[in-house]
């Protein structure tokens, strides 16, 4: 494994695996949280602009959380179930057919409502592992031998504490792209 790998799966660990359930529940609940004051304060017109070429838009980026936290909820309610999930791991760069197809007031809507159900099944969750895990597709940014940044991907099985904690790197990750595309949109 690479050091990017090893540094991914030890914070994996100590922040999913070895934490209780009320404390990862807060703290994915505190990164939906930001996520959607942020999203609060978009207007349509901010969030289907293309501020960054070949960047996804706000709406984009949307369309792609709720895309990929759909399916992650039933996941991690098989995982705390005993069960690996039946599927394969759910695509990095997941979109729905038309993510630019649906209203923006609708899409934020319908992400807050999963939300919410991720909260609700973690707060039903028990502190007790089970044995199932999940396959989840990693990413990492890692430098390459040119000295530039580049995705690093891999599949690695995971308890459901560290799987749910994924919910909160994934938010805070796509957040600090949507300031970055907002930024880009004010010609900041």
């Amino acid at each position: 494994m690479r050091p990017e790998q090893v540094k991914a799966m030890e914070y994996l660990n100590r922040k999913g695996t070895l934490l209780p359930a009320s404390q990862i529940r807060e703290r994915v609940g505190a990164a939906f949280a930001a996520l959607e004051a942020a999203l609060d304060e978009v207007s349509e017109a901010q969030a289907r602009q293309r501020a960054i070429p070949g960047e996804w838009t706000v709406q984009e980026v949307v369309d792609h959380l709720l895309a990929t936290h759909r399916p992650s909820v039933d996941e991690l309610r098989d995982l705390l179930a005993g069960r690996r999930p039946a599927r394969g791991p759910i695509p990095a760069s997941l979109q729905s057919a038309d993510p630019m197809g649906r209203g923006w007031k609708e899409l934020v809507a319908d992400l807050k409502a999963v939300h919410s159900e991720v909260l609700e099944t973690l707060a039903a969750a028990p502190d007790r592992m089970t044995d199932a895990r999940a396959p989840v597709v990693m990413v990492v940014n890692s430098e390459g031998s040119d000295g530039r940044q580049a995705p690093l991907h891999w599949i690695e099985e995971l308890d459901w504490k560290a799987y749910a904690i994924i919910f909160r790197l994934h938010e805070l990750d796509h957040l600090n792209q949507i300031k970055k595309t907002l930024k880009a949109c004010r010609g900041v």
